[in-house]
């Protein structure tokens, strides 16, 4: 639940959304269905991941399956943290 909290956290301060507004669930939906979710707010979150967690993600590991929901963006940030 903690993981999920934090990545949440990071969701909300890179699109500017207020948790009041809409909260997020891990079957919330990402690409596709907020518009502040744009090609500039993934990379934002992904360099956040980076800079909060401690790891490196590489072009290749990225692919919208990773950005489906918040909880397969939560499921990524396990494996990333589980093989660092």
């Amino acid at each position: 639940m903690e993981l999920l909290n934090q990545v949440n956290a990071i969701l909300y301060r890179v699109l500017g959304i207020d948790e009041a507004r809409q909260t997020f669930l891990p079957n919330s939906l990402l690409l596709g269905t907020i518009p502040e979710f744009d090609s500039m707010a993934v990379v934002t979150v992904i360099t956040s991941l980076e800079d909060q967690f401690g790891f490196v993600v590489d072009d290749d590991e990225i692919d919208a399956s990773v950005f489906e929901t918040v909880g397969t963006l939560v499921t990524f940030v396990e494996e990333k943290l589980k093989s660092a």
